[in-house]
C-alpha cells in the first residue's frame, strides 16, 4: 500500500515532544523517513523508541540525531550527516522553540537572547545549512512553526517579537528559494496541549479559552496534519503562506469575549 509522503526524507526539530513528536509520528506513518532531532537526548531515544515500536516495519525509518538549534555548528554537522546518508532532504520542520511569559522591562538579556536564538536564529540557520540538501530535492519544502503571537502584539515581547520574526523569514525564503522549486510556509498555531503551553499557568489558558470561538485548545495531532499537508504533493503551488490554526481566535477572539459578556447579561 502507498503513502502520500513515501519516500520522502524529513527533518524535524524540537522531536522529543510535543508537536514535533506527534509531527515525527505522522510523517513517519505516511510512509517519509524522518529525522528526529532534540537537545535533549534522553527524551528524543525515548521519542525515537516510542515511534518505531509503534509503526509496522513496512512504513518510513526514524533517525534520530541530538541538535542545538541555537547553535550554527551544530546544523552544520548535522547537514553534513545527512548528506552521507542521503544526500538530499526533502522537508524541512523547524519546530523547536521556547516560551517567555515576561513584560519588556522583566525581562533579562540572556532571556531575550534565548529565546531569539532558539526561536528565530534556529529557524535562519535551519533554513540556510539545509539549503543545499533542499535543492537536491524535486520538491522541497519547509514548514516554520510561528505562532499566533507573530500576528498580533502579544504580552510577552520576546517571544512574540521572535514568532513575528520568524513569519517574516519565511515570507523572505520563499522569493528566495521559489527559483529552486523550494516551498516555504509558515504555521501560527494558538493554543496547543504541549509541554510548551502546561509549563504557564493554568490561570493563563483558563482566561485565553475564553477567546477563542471553538472553545478548547488544539491537540497537537492537529497541528501535525497541516504540517503533513505542507510537505506533501497536495499543496505543490502554495508557498509565502501565512496558515493560522488557532479555532478561530485570531479571526473574532477579542470580540467573542465581549460578546459573551453582552448575551450574559441580557434576558432570556
Amino acid at each position: 500500500m502507498s503513502h502520500p509522503l513515501d519516500g520522502k526524507i524529513i527533518l524535524v526539530t524540537g522531536a522529543a515532544s510535543g508537536m514535533g513528536f506527534e509531527e515525527s509520528f505522522l510523517l513517519a506513518s505516511q510512509g517519509a523517513t524522518v529525522w528526529m532531532t532534540d537537545i535533549a537526548e534522553d527524551k528524543l531515544t525515548h521519542a525515537h523508541q516510542k515511534i518505531t515500536e509503534a509503526l509496522p516495519e513496512q512504513v518510513g525509518d526514524i533517525h534520530s540525531a541530538v541538535l542545538d538549534v541555537a547553535d550554527p555548528e551544530s546544523w552544520q554537522s548535522l547537514a553534513e550527516q545527512i548528506n552521507k546518508t542521503s544526500s538530499r532532504l526533502d522537508g524541512l520542520v523547524n519546530n523547536a522553540g521556547r516560551t517567555l511569559r515576561a513584560s519588556l522591562v522583566e525581562t533579562s538579556d540572556e532571556d531575550w537572547l534565548s529565546v531569539m536564538n532558539i526561536n528565530l536564529n534556529s529557524v535562519f540557520y535551519g533554513m540556510k545549512y539545509c539549503y543545499p540538501l533542499l535543492s537536491q530535492s524535486e520538491n522541497g519544502a519547509v514548514v516554520n512553526v510561528s505562532s499566533t503571537a507573530g500576528l498580533m502584539a502579544h504580552s510577552g515581547p520576546a517571544y512574540g517579537t521572535s514568532k513575528w520574526g520568524v513569519r517574516g523569514l519565511s515570507q523572505s525564503a520563499a522569493l528566495e528559494f521559489g527559483g529552486k522549486g523550494i516551498r516555504v510556509n509558515s504555521i501560527h498555531p494558538g493554543l496547543v496541549s504541549s509541554p510548551l503551553l502546561n509549563s504557564g499557568s493554568t490561570e493563563f489558558v483558563e482566561e485565553s479559552l475564553k477567546a477563542i470561538p471553538m472553545n478548547r485548545i488544539a491537540e497537537p495531532q492537529e497541528i501535525a496534519e497541516v504540517v503533513s499537508f505542507l510537505l506533501s504533493p497536495q499543496s505543490s503551488y502554495i508557498t509565502g503562506t501565512e496558515i493560522v490554526i488557532d479555532g478561530g481566535l485570531n479571526s473574532g477572539g477579542t470580540y467573542k469575549q465581549i460578546v459573551d459578556r453582552i448575551n450574559a447579561q441580557l434576558p432570556l
